[in-house]
């Protein structure tokens, strides 16, 4: 905690009120964690006498004021009343007579109702937030959980992003919001979504969302998974929603990546319209794969590049599981295919090696150098004098399947 902060913290207490640090920042500091953004809040003291004594603070947000100040986030202590459907459905009350246990309440879960204040470094802790953390239990605060339907996709993805159980009474309280859950924006389910991608095991979002029975709302591809049956001497993991987890969060130990991580989770979405007469196989998954991608990337609202990585996934993995088994040509055309993708060689590489869950013999990638980027147009040229035409793109081909045929 910096110098400026400590002054305000007394500026704060000559006039009346007192600072604390809140939320996320008190958690990591609990779980002796780095913590990159640090909110702070103030009680004792209204909206005017604050800017009266810190008028280089910059106001923003049009439901409730929140304060720009020293690079932190700076709000005044607040309750919140549900008047509507929706997260945006609130009546904000801020005022003096605040307390912070008040303004804990209205939060979320127990390990982010905790607050420490700035200069007695007293942690205050109503709600039990710390035996939660030791736990590793994420609880809902109060039955006030409900009024925010976003709270179903943050509770997930911080399970995902600290490992953590989600209790059950707080997974009944998720799936009461289950009708509201449409009411929320394609961006802010995106946003949860992409965060809990970027943890070490996006498996748990899922899971919690599938334990919650609030999973077939946004993510229903997903969904459809479940109970899609697999060979059992190819996936002993058991169905195709098991193996889809298993490859997410091995990916995640491959690759950073979130274009890759997606398309290593959306690999196999076809297996989710199999009929189930043809269970335990999936013929034909990876092309009907494609449109159902095309469905899911829609419905949550991935970029565009993220769209395109999960369809040539989709198209190309099963291929590129056998490529050292087809003929050289074949394997030409899958090379010059893939790598003008936007996943490209190597990203499907990672997503093949994760669904084999083991590097078949060697690997495709590296023929980019040896076959694509070694024999090119200009090698062509320069090799047999042959000018752009159907004559260099013919040679081109012959000296790379001659090429690959040496290295078989």
């Amino acid at each position: 905690m910096n110098k400026m902060i400590l002054d305000l913290a007394k500026k704060i207490e000559n006039i009346g009120g007192r600072m604390y640090l809140v939320g996320g920042a008190v958690r990591d500091f609990l779980m002796k964690k780095e913590s990159h953004d640090e909110d702070y809040c103030i009680t004792g003291i209204d909206i005017d006498e604050f800017i009266k004594n810190c008028p280089e603070a910059k106001i923003r947000g049009k439901d409730f004021p929140v304060f720009d100040l020293y690079g932190t986030e700076i709000a005044l202590a607040r309750t919140e009343r549900k008047i509507g459907i929706g997260h945006k459905g609130f009546e904000i009350n801020t005022n003096k007579n605040i307390t912070i246990e008040q303004d804990l309440k209205r939060r979320d879960i127990t390990i982010n109702a905790i607050a420490q204040d700035v200069l007695t470094k007293e942690i205050i802790d109503p709600f039990n937030g710390k035996k939660d953390i030791k736990n590793k239990i994420i609880k809902a605060t109060s039955e006030s959980f409900k009024e925010d339907p976003l709270r179903v996709y943050r509770v997930a993805r911080f399970a995902a992003k600290l490992k953590f159980e989600v209790d059950k009474n707080t997974l009944k309280l998720m799936n009461e919001l289950k009708p509201e859950l449409n009411t929320i924006s394609k961006e802010r389910v995106f946003d949860e979504f992409r965060k809990a991608l970027k943890t070490d095991k996006p498996s748990i979002f899922f899971d919690e969302l599938k334990n919650a029975n609030v999973l077939q709302v946004h993510f229903l591809e997903i969904y459809n998974l479940i109970g899609a049956e697999q060979p059992q001497k190819y996936h002993p993991e058991g169905d195709s929603y098991n193996h889809t987890m298993e490859v997410i969060d091995r990916v995640c130990t491959m690759t950073n990546n979130l274009e890759i991580r997606y398309a290593a989770l959306v690999h196999d979405l076809g297996k989710g319209i199999t009929p189930k007469e043809m269970y335990p196989h999936h013929y034909g998954h990876d092309k009907k794969g494609v449109e159902v991608v095309q469905r899911f990337s829609n419905r949550i609202g991935v970029p565009n590049s993220w769209r395109k990585c999960g369809k040539t996934a989709a198209k190309e993995h099963m291929i590129g599981g056998i490529f050292w088994e087809m003929t050289p040509a074949k394997k030409v055309d899958f090379l010059e295919r893939v790598n003008k993708s936007i996943l490209g060689l190597e990203g499907l590489q990672i997503v093949v090696n994760a669904d084999k869950n083991s590097k078949q013999g060697k690997d495709f990638a590296y023929l980019k150098n040896e076959i694509l980027d070694k024999i090119n147009g200009e090698y062509i040229k320069e090799k047999y004098g042959i000018k752009e035409g159907i004559q260099l793109k013919e040679k081109l081909r012959e000296e790379r399947i001659k090429k690959i045929k040496e290295i078989e």
